[in-house]
């Protein structure tokens, strides 16, 4: 699961995919922790329907070995509008999610996100940085194409319960 199917802007983008540092966010990133699980949980539900993550899922990922999430938080409202995880596994980053919240979407949170997650990537010595994205996601294809990812492979029905196929993609670290 990488990013919100069927909405306008789920990366954070405008809809050509740009993010002009004029409509960019004023937030913060930070780890996420357990203190955020309520917010993770709203985000997850608008964001994903029918295929969102658990909250015992949702809290095994922030915390689980190997991973890293970090969220943004507004400056003004303190409120979380944006998450994004990274698994390591020692040689290869995948990226587990990355979710922006409705009303906070095409101001290029999804794309600070998605910068951090390449960042420490490389901070960990990632070779490669793998995702998985719903074909029908146009913008988050948009956003990941722009970071430098190239579609590699097809997954027929990953996206459970929609049964929807899934790009896969990488890019070198």
């Amino acid at each position: 699961m990488t990013s919100p199917a069927d909405s306008a802007g789920p990366d954070g983008t405008s809809p050509d995919g740009a993010a002009p540092a004029a409509r960019t966010a004023d937030v913060l990133l930070r780890p996420l922790v357990p203190g955020d699980l309520d917010a993770l949980e709203e985000m997850e539900e608008a964001l994903f329907g029918a295929g969102a993550w658990s909250r015992a899922s949702l809290a095994e990922e922030i915390t689980g070995p190997g991973r890293w999430y970090v969220g943004a938080q507004d400056r003004a409202s303190g409120e979380l509008v944006g998450y994004a995880g990274l698994w390591f596994d020692g040689y290869d980053g995948q990226v587990m999610t990355v979710g922006t919240r409705p009303d906070a979407q095409g101001r290029g949170v999804g794309r600070m996100l998605l910068d951090a997650l390449l960042d420490r990537a490389r901070e960990l010595g990632a070779g490669d940085v793998l995702l998985e994205v719903r074909v029908d996601n146009e913008p988050a294809l948009r956003l990941y194409e722009r970071a430098g990812f190239e579609r590699f492979g097809r997954r027929k029905g990953y996206y459970q319960p929609e049964n929807v196929d899934a790009w896969t993609m990488r890019r070198r670290a």
